[in-house]
C-alpha cells in the first residue's frame, strides 16, 4: 500500500515494525484494554472503510476478545472447506477409505467375460492422482507414485491372476455411486473448463482432468510445443500458437468446445519463457476412467471386444454389483483426503468429500444430501446458529456461500476438542511450512505460530484458524474481507497485520 493515512499503518510496515522491535527488545505485548479501540480505528480508516470486514477472536477460555460484525454473513471463499473437513473428521474414522471394484455382468468361461466388464467407483478422489500429488499433499509415505495408472494396473493384474483374457461385451465406467449431476449449479460457467471445477463423479481418475504442457519452440515463428498427459481416448488439441521474440508478451490460452474433447490453444509464447502447465476438466470422467482402464487392460493382454462407455444409472448393473468383484483397489485414507483440501485448498477433493457425506450418512451421494448432513451436524453437534451460515458447495467456489466469522471460530474450537482433530490438524496450513501459508507471517512474532485456512476469490480474502502461544494455549481467529477494491497482495498484508496485532496482545 502506497497511501499514507493517519490511523492506518500499511500491513507490511506494521509487520516490519514488530519484527524490528523483537530484534532489540523483549517480546512485544500490546494492551488488551486497547485492542478493540486500535482495531476499530484501523478498520474505520481509508481505504479499508470502503470494504466489509468481519472479525471474531475467541480466547482459550471461549471468551470473545474482539468482534467486528462477527455474526454477520460474509462470502468465505475457500474458508468454506473448513465446514466439510471438520464434519467429515468428526463423523468418519481416520482410516476410512473407499474401494474401486471391477464386476462382470455375466459368467467368466475359459478366461472370457460373457458380458460387460464394469469399473465401479465409490467416489475415490485419490485414484490415479499422481499429476498433482506432491509431498505437501499427503501424509502417507509413498502415496505420490510416478504412474497415474498404478491402481488401474493393480486391477488389471488381478484380472489376469483370475485368468481373464478377454471381455465379450463392453467396458463400462460406472459412476452411479454418486448422483448424475456432476457440476454444482452455483458455479460460474467459465470455471467449468478447469481442473479446480472438474466434474464430481462416482468414478474418478487423475483429478478428472488432463494436463497440457506448453513450451516455446526453438525457432521464432514456429508453434509452441504442446503435450497432453494422460492422453486417453478421443481428445484432440489444435495448435494455433506462435513463438515470438524474447521481448514479446506470452498470451497463450486454451479453449474447449463445450461438452466435447475438442481443445485448441491460441496466442503467443515468448521464446525465452520457461513454459507452463494448464489442466483441463474432462466432461465425462466416468468415461475418462474407463478409457484409461482399457489402455491398461490392453497392455496386460486383456482384450475388449465391445466398445467403451459410461453410465450413471444405478439400476443398470445392480445385479452385477451384488456378485463378488473380480478385482478391487483400496484408496488412500481420510487424512489424505483432508490434507490437500486444507493445505493446498484442493477444490475437487472437497466436493468429492461432501458427496461422500451425503452417500454415507444421507440418502444419496449428492450436493443436496451432503449439505444436509453437514448442516445438521453443525447445528446439532457444534451448536452453530442456523442463521450463521448458508452454503452451496464444499469448496467455496460458489459466490453464494455465506458464513459468519463467529461460526468459523465455533467450528474450529469444536474440531480442536474432538477426537477427529488428529485427522484434521495435519492438513491445516502452518505459517512458514509448505502449503498456502508458506510465505505468510515471515519475520513476525507469529512466524510458525499461525495455523489457519486461507480463502481467496474475486474481491474476497479470508483467514480462519488459530494463533498458538508458546505456553500451549491458543486463540481462535477468523478475519474476513469482502467487497474490497485493493490488490490481493495488499489485502493479505492487511489481514496478516491485524492477526499479528491480535496475537501480540496481552492475554
Amino acid at each position: 500500500m502506497s497511501e499514507r493515512m493517519s490511523g492506518w499503518t500499511d500491513g507490511r510496515m506494521w509487520i516490519a515494525l514488530i519484527a524490528g522491535a523483537l530484534c532489540t527488545a523483549a517480546p512485544l505485548r500490546l494492551s488488551a484494554q486497547s485492542l478493540e479501540k486500535r482495531l476499530d480505528r484501523r478498520l474505520a480508516a481509508a481505504p479499508w472503510d470502503r470494504n466489509l470486514w468481519g472479525i471474531a477472536v475467541i480466547d482459550d477460555q471461549g471468551k470473545l476478545r474482539y468482534g467486528h460484525d462477527e455474526d454477520r454473513l460474509f462470502i468465505p471463499a475457500s474458508n468454506t472447506k473448513l465446514l466439510v473437513t471438520s464434519v467429515a473428521s468428526a463423523l468418519l474414522p481416520p482410516d476410512w477409505s473407499v474401494k474401486t471394484s471391477v464386476y462382470a455382468a455375466g459368467p467368466v468361461a475359459d478366461g472370457v467375460v460373457q458380458g460387460d466388464l464394469i469399473l465401479y467407483g465409490r467416489g475415490d478422489p485419490t485414484l490415479g492422482r499422481s499429476k498433482r500429488c506432491y509431498s505437501i499433499d499427503t501424509t502417507l509415505a509413498g502415496a505420490c507414485d510416478s504412474d497415474p495408472y498404478a491402481e488401474l494396473r493393480q486391477l488389471a493384474d488381478s484380472l489376469r491372476a483370475h485368468g481373464v483374457t478377454a471381455v465379450q461385451g463392453d467396458l463400462v465406467g460406472d459412476g452411479s455411486y454418486f448422483e448424475p449431476e456432476t457440476v454444482d449449479p452455483a458455479w460460474e460457467g467459465y470455471d467449468l473448463n478447469w481442473w479446480y471445477a472438474a466434474p464430481v463423479t462416482g468414478l474418478a481418475f487423475n483429478d478428472n482432468s488432463v494436463d497440457i504442457r506448453w513450451d516455446p519452440d526453438t525457432a521464432r515463428g514456429g508453434p509452441a510445443l504442446l503435450s497432453v498427459s494422460p492422453l486417453v481416448g478421443d481428445l484432440t488439441l489444435e495448435n494455433r500458437t506462435r513463438t515470438r521474440a524474447d521481448s514479446a508478451p506470452t498470451t497463450i490460452d486454451f479453449f474447449r468446445t463445450p461438452g466435447t474433447l475438442a481443445l485448441w490453444a491460441e496466442g503467443d509464447v515468448n521464446r525465452a519463457s520457461h513454459g507452463g502447465l494448464e489442466s483441463f476438466a474432462m466432461p465425462d470422467p466416468n468415461l475418462f476412467a474407463a478409457r484409461a482402464f482399457r489402455q491398461v487392460l490392453a497392455e496386460d493382454g486383456i482384450s475388449i471386444l465391445g466398445t467403451t462407455r459410461s453410465t450413471t444409472d444405478s439400476l443398470e448393473y445392480r445385479s452385477a454389483r451384488g456378485t463378488p468383484p473380480l478385482a478391487e483397489a483400496s484408496g488412500r485414507p481420510l487424512k489424505d483426503w483432508i490434507f490437500p483440501i486444507l493445505n493446498t485448498s484442493q477444490n475437487w477433493f472437497a466436493e468429492m468429500l461432501l458427496k461422500q457425506l451425503g452417500r454415507v450418512f444421507g440418502a444419496a451421494g449428492s450436493w443436496h444430501e451432503g449439505l444436509g448432513v453437514e448442516r445438521r451436524f453443525l447445528i446439532d453437534s457444534m451448536h452453530v446458529d442456523s442463521t450463521q451460515f448458508a452454503v452451496e458447495d464444499g469448496s467455496g467456489l460458489a459466490a453464494a456461500d455465506l458464513v459468519s466469522p463467529l461460526a468459523f471460530t465455533q467450528i474450529l474450537r469444536y474440531t480442536r476438542s474432538h477426537r477427529g482433530w488428529a485427522t484434521f490438524e495435519p492438513g491445516l496450513p502452518l505459517a512458514g511450512a509448505p502449503g498456502s501459508l508458506r510465505n505468510r507471517f515471515q519475520d513476525t512474532p507469529l512466524a510458525g505460530r499461525v495455523r489457519a485456512k486461507t480463502g481467496s476469490i474475486g474481491r474476497v480474502n479470508t483467514l480462519s484458524g488459530f494463533i498458538e502461544f508458546p505456553d500451549g494455549r491458543f486463540w481462535t481467529v477468523s478475519v474476513m474481507a469482502n467487497h474490497h477494491a485493493r490488490s490481493g497482495k495488499d489485502v493479505l498484508a492487511a489481514i496478516d497485520s491485524l492477526v499479528v496485532e491480535i496475537g501480540t496482545t496481552k492475554r
